[in-house]
């Protein structure tokens, strides 16, 4: 029996490379690289992070997430029916079409395929090769997909909190004042990779009580099938930091309630479609509660009349040498007080070797930091701030 596991393991992790999903998220997360740097160069005229950081950020800690939600799904013994697989590899692509991130939410797309398979259950569809996939589902409700998708989202909400926070994009705006101002922006793409249970006949039972949620049958075949995570959050009134791993522990707490909510469908079948249903008002519900308490806030990355908000930090730079930090106020350089970016500029270049800086740290507490400046570095430090339209183009960094 161990080694029908261990075959039937390698063969799953084959079948995710004949996925197109598995492929497509490679192309998403580089056109969102691609996207942000042309944005970047548009307010700044210099990017912050190359085209390449979505790509990097796409398959690390989801696989380790993945890993974990995996032996859940396998030791609970949950059972996930091939016509689901199907329609959330669908669903994921016609989501990304309309070119909103958060829609890739775990919870919208398996969500949409839950209510989607219910309709197709029993019937021919016109796909090619799976259109019978459908005709020998005669299950109404699965239950399985109840805890699938609350797994998943409390995954959503852990890669926000870690992941989701680090090196967000600032970007200028217009308030409703026409003023310019700044704001933080992440749009994140996340690979899950995660072995499923699936009817089939390659691996038999090794429990007599296992699988819990079955769907007919007593034997199974795995496969390793790639779950989209999408995120998209845009910060004004508060740090980037602070707001995203907020709406990331919310969201964690959302999913462990959808799973405890969700084991409800071991007694009560019906209860999953009532479970799925929530779960998917309570992810909406916390995005527009985020987003109206943004709206009802001042701007943080507004211009200041003593001294220069910090709206970014090149990477590799003298600034980030020195321990910069987004949200932190420059109110002298050099001993000279300055108010705008032009002083702040003017102040910088009249000792090009070294650099004395009077900050207010995100705290409210003062802090003096210095540095020598050597040749080939970042002659205006690496930093980036709140400037007007008229004038992108000679004092953006």
């Amino acid at each position: 029996m161990v080694q029908e596991w261990l075959w039937e393991l390698l063969r799953a992790t084959g079948k995710m490379f004949w996925n197109p999903l598995f492929y497509y998220l490679f192309f998403l997360a580089a056109v969102l690289g691609v996207l942000r740097v042309k944005r970047e160069r548009r307010n700044f005229h210099v990017r912050v992070q190359d085209a390449y950081f979505e790509l990097r950020q796409l398959w690390p800690l989801g696989i380790w997430l993945g890993l974990g939600a995996s032996l859940l799904m396998l030791a609970g013994g949950i059972v996930v029916p091939l016509g689901a697989v199907i329609l959330v590899a669908l669903f994921t692509f016609l989501w990304s079409l309309t070119g909103r991130m958060r829609l890739i939410s775990p919870v919208y797309i398996v969500g949409t395929a839950f209510f989607a398979l219910i309709f197709a259950a029993g019937r021919t569809l016109p796909i090619p090769i799976f259109s019978h996939t459908f005709t020998d589902l005669d299950e109404k409700i699965y239950p399985s997909l109840g805890i699938l998708v609350a797994i998943l989202v409390v995954i959503e909400g852990i890669l926000i909190l870690r992941n989701g926070s680090v090196a967000t994009s600032p970007k200028l705006i217009k308030s409703k004042r026409g003023q310019s101002v700044g704001i933080h922006e992440v749009k994140r793409l996340w690979a899950v990779p995660m072995f499923l249970l699936l009817p089939g006949d390659a691996i038999t039972l090794p429990f007599d009580w296992w699988p819990v949620f079955s769907i007919g049958g007593h034997e199974y075949s795995l496969l390793l099938v790639p779950f989209a995570v999408g995120f998209h959050q845009q910060v004004q009134a508060q740090l980037p930091k602070e707001a995203i791993q907020l709406l990331g522990k919310r969201i964690i707490t959302l999913g462990v309630l959808t799973l405890l909510l969700a084991s409800i469908g071991y007694w009560i079948p019906l209860a999953t479609i009532a479970v799925i249903a929530l779960a998917m008002i309570g992810r909406e519900t916390l995005t527009l509660r985020q987003r109206l308490s943004e709206e009802n806030m001042p701007f943080y990355f507004s211009k200041r009349n003593h001294g220069v908000m910090i709206l970014g930090i090149l990477p590799q730079s003298p600034a980030e040498k020195m321990a910069l930090q987004v949200g932190e106020l420059i109110t002298k350089v050099n001993g000279t007080s300055v108010y705008n970016e032009q002083a702040f500029y003017e102040a910088l270049q009249r000792n090009r070797a070294h650099c004395k800086l009077e900050v207010i740290d995100t705290n409210g507490q003062i802090r003096f930091v210095q540095r020598a400046l050597f040749e080939g570095e970042h002659h205006e430090l690496g930093v980036l701030f709140v400037v007007d339209e008229k004038k992108r183009g000679n004092e953006a960094v």
